[in-house]
């Protein structure tokens, strides 16, 4: 049961800075900086509030399910803007898609990259969509990373017989 206290304490700390107030679940103090960052929005609270007991996996499958929709239309995109000639109907197609699914997830940094490089792509500038589309690949990687971490760790507190625990609001000096 030591191993499932250090591994809560570690998801606790992951996020905690002095003078924060502690008043939700482990998840949300380790969110809390991806909201801050902008990286995370409310719509990503509107998932969380949609898992219980009996859909416990909820939020995990939802973001499975978008970093398997991202990979596919990133490369979607990347095959796209390299042929000879560019199809922007198609392109701004999958900006469409990666957009709606950003914004459905609650990634706000992501789905403003997509508007982006959907405005590059109206003005068929292949330079602007290029470039563009390597800020949004850095913008969903990174969102990618922090949420993987979020997920693993609970996961190795869930396999040690833990849970998730909800914290009380505290005042950290």
């Amino acid at each position: 049961m030591d191993g499932v206290r250090q591994l809560q304490r570690q998801l606790h700390n992951l996020s905690l800075s002095r003078g924060q107030y502690i008043s939700q679940s482990c998840r949300d103090i380790y969110t809390a900086p991806l909201y801050r960052e902008g990286l995370l929005d409310d719509q990503f609270r509107q998932l969380q509030k949609l898992e219980d007991e009996s859909n416990p996996e909820f939020v995990v499958e939802i973001v499975l399910l978008f970093f398997q929709v991202s990979e596919k239309l990133l490369n979607n995109l990347t095959s796209s803007l390299q042929e000879q000639i560019v199809d922007y109907k198609q392109v701004d197609a999958y900006v469409y898609q990666f957009k709606s699914s950003s914004s459905s997830i609650g990634a706000p940094r992501v789905k403003n990259m997509c508007v982006a490089l959907g405005n590059y792509c109206d003005e068929k500038n292949l330079e602007g969509c290029v470039r563009c589309l390597q800020q949004l690949k850095h913008e969903y990687n990174l969102l990618k990373s922090k949420l993987e971490a979020l997920l693993r760790l609970e996961q190795k507190i869930l396999a040690a017989g833990g849970a998730i625990p909800i914290m009380v609001q505290v005042e950290l000096v």
